[in-house]
């Protein structure tokens, strides 16, 4: 294969492919093994969709930023002087230095290496030793601005100039986690777990979107929640994971003082997962970052109703970061190592009509919706 993906390429990655869940097979191993499916998803996907960024707590006052890497670009958000959220490539037009590092307060973007400075809304103010300069003029400077969204109390960024509105591609999701989450923008930040996953992210979607193997795998969780009452909905861009919390006692963490009973998950495409787990009003936020065709990093963020966790919270964090991921990294990693064998090419979709979280519709609506991706790319 060359670097990207030819359109041959394509057709074996489709082929088997159907619209009807229980009549399709999985995309081919090829698209979460091969280099350059990898270069592909960046491309065709990660830079073409919206990003989760962080909690609007992080950027409410004017001059506060945070650094993130979109489709391995840097990038950087802003509050600028007039409140007005701003988002550019983290990259200064002089020689191409980073300009901002990590998080944190500024009066203004100041490269470190020329020191040229920007104004928080990108524009160019002093070059220094520039004035005998032939045709230059920092009024023709700015720093590459980046679509940048609040949505439901977070930050979204997405570097297609082309998108449209998050709040329009993504249909009543604003709505509903709102119904479910009323105080989502008044949430603070409790705690951050990291991993670094030997699998594809892909792998790691797959396995997030599905609860058939729940009962094996995580007999834990299927206490936490009655899975009698599981419930998943895929509309557009995104899909809903419904589930009232179990009646009985739990080997996962206690719910018996639990405020909030629902079990309240989201995926939104591709790579933003929203969770509402059983306990006091929170948020998790499941970011899955794309590292290499057989790399992915993930964080977990915690956002709380107070900025530390309370026992039950601590019991949850502890639960998902010991048993629940650990189960969960195994799995995905021991999918990747055997879609890199001779043994495996695609494997059948498994397909309730019901909407049982014991289905994989949502991994084959997931999977549809970046054939369809790729076949944009293809077309372009």
């Amino acid at each position: 294969m060359t670097d990207m993906p030819q359109k041959s390429d394509f057709e074996r990655i489709r082929a088997g492919y159907s619209e009807v869940a229980g009549r399709s097979m999985s995309l081919h191993a090829d698209a979460y093994t091969e280099p350059a499916w990898y270069k592909a998803d960046l491309q065709a996907v990660i830079a073409r969709t919206w990003q989760w960024v962080c909690h609007v707590e992080k950027l409410r006052q004017p001059g506060s930023y945070v650094t993130v890497d979109i489709a391995e670009r840097p990038i950087v958000v802003v509050r600028d002087r007039e409140g007005v959220l701003r988002a550019f490539y983290n990259v200064c037009k002089h020689r191409a230095h980073a300009l901002l590092s990590g998080e944190g307060q500024t009066s203004r973007i100041m490269c470190p290496y020329h020191a040229w400075v920007y104004k928080l809304d990108g524009q160019l103010v002093r070059a220094p030793e520039t004035e005998h300069l032939e045709d230059f003029s920092t009024d023709d400077i700015c720093l590459d601005a980046v679509q940048v969204e609040e949505f439901c109390g977070f930050v979204f960024v997405n570097l297609a100039p082309e998108a449209a509105p998050l709040r329009e591609q993504s249909g009543n999701l604003g709505t509903e986690i709102r119904h479910w989450a009323p105080d989502i923008d008044d949430l603070t930040f409790g705690h951050r777990l990291t991993y670094d996953i030997r699998s594809n992210w892909k792998n790691v979607v797959d396995n997030f979107l599905e609860c058939y193997h729940c009962p094996t795998a995580h007999k834990d969780f299927c206490d936490l929640v009655d899975m009698d009452t599981y419930k998943v909905t895929t509309y557009g861009i995104y899909s809903s994971h419904m589930a009232e919390a179990g009646k009985g006692a739990n080997s996962a963490y206690d719910v018996s003082n639990a405020t909030v009973r629902t079990h309240a998950v989201w995926w939104l495409w591709p790579t933003t997962c929203l969770m509402r787990y059983p306990g006091r009003s929170s948020m998790i936020v499941l970011n899955i970052i794309p590292a290499g065709p057989d790399r992915t990093l993930e964080t977990y963020d915690f956002f709380l109703e107070t900025p530390e966790p309370d026992a039950m919270e601590l019991e949850a964090i502890r639960y998902l970061d010991e048993v629940l991921q650990r189960e969960d990294i195994d799995i995905v990693e021991s999918v990747q190592r055997g879609m890199t064998t001779p043994a495996f090419t695609q494997g059948r979709i498994v397909d309730d009509p019901s909407g049982s979280g014991k289905s994989e519709h949502a991994v084959h609506h997931f999977h549809g919706l970046m054939l369809d991706a790729y076949e944009k790319a293809f077309s372009a």
